[in-house]
């Protein structure tokens, strides 16, 4: 159990890292060809891949800390972390979408958005779109081996990278052709495409650093209850999430007539069901007998 847990977070913690470093590179060479080449598209995309490398390196701290186990001051574990990044994260995008709007705007209003075009502006976009492509789906597979909010948060980064670089391609193609009044409004597809993704990134971390009991996991854990023989009905069922892992509390009606043992064996039954249908998860049950009803 400690080798395939040690194993675990070597992997995400190897998945991050390898992130971090491929922000690094993604953010110093678009800031250095939008500098040279004057392109807000560009710029832009710098910048959201330096928030992206924040992003990056604040994954790479929560996921070596989320595995630490349970504590005299921290009960549920250190999981939800991997949510308290993800709504930094958050943060950051908001802050970033600002000042490339405000720009944008900006640049049409005094209609100042010439641009330098040259090969290096298609080779620092081109290459973004393939290492952000790769980097994502690496992401995203670790995500979902490991249940890990934050390293699905990163993935979802990488791979909003992905649709805002092209938008900022066909605005340097645009601007090749003497419209350069696309470069600035390419700048307004990112920082729409970051708003929408920052929207949906911000809900899902406040809601479950919030304790909101996720829908998906409730209706399976239902699904599974209906279909054990035994238990008589079921109230009090609270789940909750906390980065990687969820836990799970519940009662359980049986018949009066099953003895201490029987009962704590059908508990163990239930507890496996789920385990083997949730994953990561911690469950307390508590069986009563079910009373029969007076007249």
């Amino acid at each position: 159990m400690d080798y395939r847990k040690n194993k675990r977070r070597e992997e995400k913690k190897l998945v991050a890292l390898l992130s971090v470093i491929a922000a690094v590179f993604l953010t110093g060479f678009k800031l250095l060809v939008g500098l040279l080449t004057g392109s807000l598209g560009i710029i832009s995309e710098a910048l959201h891949s330096g928030l992206d490398l924040v992003a990056a390196a604040i994954t790479y701290i929560s996921v070596r800390v989320s595995d630490k186990p349970a504590d005299f001051d921290h009960h549920y574990g250190h999981g939800k972390i991997e949510n308290l990044s993800a709504f930094i994260e958050t943060i950051l995008l908001f802050i970033t979408c600002g000042w490339i709007i405000y720009e944008a705007v900006s640049r049409l209003a005094t209609g100042k958005f010439e641009i330098e075009v040259n090969l290096w502006s298609y080779i620092v976009v081109v290459s973004s779109i393939i290492i952000d492509f790769t980097r994502s789906r690496a992401l995203y597979r670790a995500a979902k081996k490991h249940n890990s909010q934050a390293l699905e948060a990163d993935a979802l980064h990488f791979s909003t990278d992905i649709w805002s670089s092209a938008v900022v391609l066909l605005g340097i193609l645009c601007a090749q052709f003497g419209f350069h009044i696309a470069d600035p409004i390419a700048a307004l597809g990112v920082a729409v495409i970051v708003l929408a993704v920052s929207f949906r990134l911000g809900k899902r971390a406040v809601d479950i650093l919030m304790d909101k009991s996720p829908k998906d996991t409730r209706d399976k854990v239902n699904s599974i209850l209906a279909g054990i023989e035994g238990i008589l009905r079921y109230h009090a069922l609270k789940i909750r999430t906390a980065g990687p892992y969820t836990f799970i509390e519940l009662n359980i009606h049986v018949d009066p007539k099953l003895t201490i043992d029987e009962a704590h064996e059908l508990s163990h039954k239930v507890e496996n069901e789920i385990k083997n249908n949730i994953g990561e998860c911690e469950i307390h049950i508590h069986a009563e007998p079910e009373k029969e009803d007076v007249d």
